[in-house]
């Protein structure tokens, strides 16, 4: 049967024909490789490890400590080539580290916020500021793992040059989710504090489980999105790398958890004061760092509204809030630096 129509072509068999083995090929393919980018593991502490990536050539003085959630791997920010976030910049001239603190075991259960922050950050900084031979550092925190670097920044006693906190909730007076939950907690009529004791580790099916119902109650779209791309062999690879990581929730230690929910997410005390960090007053006040303030305008995870707010709070003098186009994981799929940074950092990491 003819193909073509007086308007042009109605049906290319070859496309579709790619489009189905490319579909169905994501379940037969082995799972695709991840954190391509050449790293040394230069700082170790139980399950976490502190990696370091040498630029391609140095241009900046002020090196990047990348810290990432607890609640996923961070392979995310170095997928593959050209699909990179860390590989983007040491393309550009900057020492990258980042904070990868691993997949915790049930004889972790105890370690804390605090303790993340304290016992894994702190030590890690200075250890990367000692291996980079640096004065300061760039401070850059994703989503939970921006507000731990928001914690850490409000009691460092090391030199922190800048602090870029992506999609970061801090502000927890908005909950986007289970918003009558978070009211009954807040009120006290809900605590759950002796469940999470008791069960210890949060597994990571849990973690996922709750997410997916904060982000995709009817988990299909993902599958609608290939279907519709399928017979372009790089958005495969892609799809599938970012399965990976969506798939790949690890477990969460449960003093954390508790600590997180009852000091932020029930009293608020990064925005509200009171917050107590191993005998340190954390108070947002303390941060003099550059800001950088980074919101998505379609993020269900982590509204504009948790991190805006920030700004009001601390004492930088140099503070910008930006609010891009995209969803809670868009800029870790960037081939380049976003052009909102690429202006923002170089300028303030002390050319070479």
């Amino acid at each position: 049967m003819d193909s073509q129509h007086e308007s042009g072509p109605i049906y290319n068999l070859d496309k579709e024909l790619k489009r189905w083995k490319g579909f169905f090929g994501v379940w037969n393919n082995p799972d695709p490789k991840v954190g391509a980018t050449p790293r040394e593991a230069i700082w170790k502490k139980n399950k976490s490890t502190l990696w370091y990536y040498a630029p391609t050539e140095k241009k900046y003085k002020v090196p990047l400590f990348l810290v990432y959630s607890l609640v996923n791997q961070p392979f995310i920010l170095d997928m593959a080539p050209g699909n990179s976030v860390i590989e983007n910049f040491t393309r550009n001239g900057f020492e990258v580290y980042l904070m990868d603190f691993g997949i915790p075991g049930y004889e972790d259960k105890d370690i804390s916020a605090s303790d993340y922050v304290v016992h894994y950050i702190q030590k890690a900084v200075r250890r990367a500021l000692r291996h980079s031979s640096a004065e300061e550092i760039t401070l850059i925190g994703y989503c939970l793992g921006g507000t731990l670097a928001t914690m850490y920044a409000t009691i460092a006693d090391e030199p922190i040059r800048n602090l870029i906190l992506n999609v970061s909730p801090i502000d927890f007076e908005i909950v986007p989710f289970f918003d009558k939950i978070a009211q009954a907690s807040k009120e006290d009529k809900l605590n759950i504090n002796r469940l999470i004791e008791a069960i210890g580790l949060i597994s990571g099916h849990s973690m996922k489980a709750g997410m997916r119902m904060v982000t995709n109650p009817i988990y299909f779209t993902p599958y609608l999105s290939l279907l519709n791309k399928a017979f372009d062999e790089n958005y495969v690879e892609k799809w599938k790398r970012l399965k990976k990581w969506t798939d790949g929730h690890i477990p969460f230690t449960g003093a954390a958890m508790q600590e997180l929910m009852n000091e932020l997410g029930k009293k608020n005390k990064l925005i509200n004061g009171g917050l107590i960090i191993h005998g340190k007053e954390a108070e947002l006040k303390n941060i003099h760092a550059n800001l950088l303030v980074v919101s998505t305008e379609f993020d269900r995870l982590v509204l504009k509204e948790q991190n805006i707010r920030v700004i009001d709070f601390v004492s930088s003098k140099d503070k910008t809030f930006t609010l891009e186009d995209g969803g809670h994981t868009t800029r870790a799929n960037d081939e380049e630096l976003p052009p909102y940074l690429a202006k923002w950092l170089p300028q303030r990491s002390d050319p070479i």
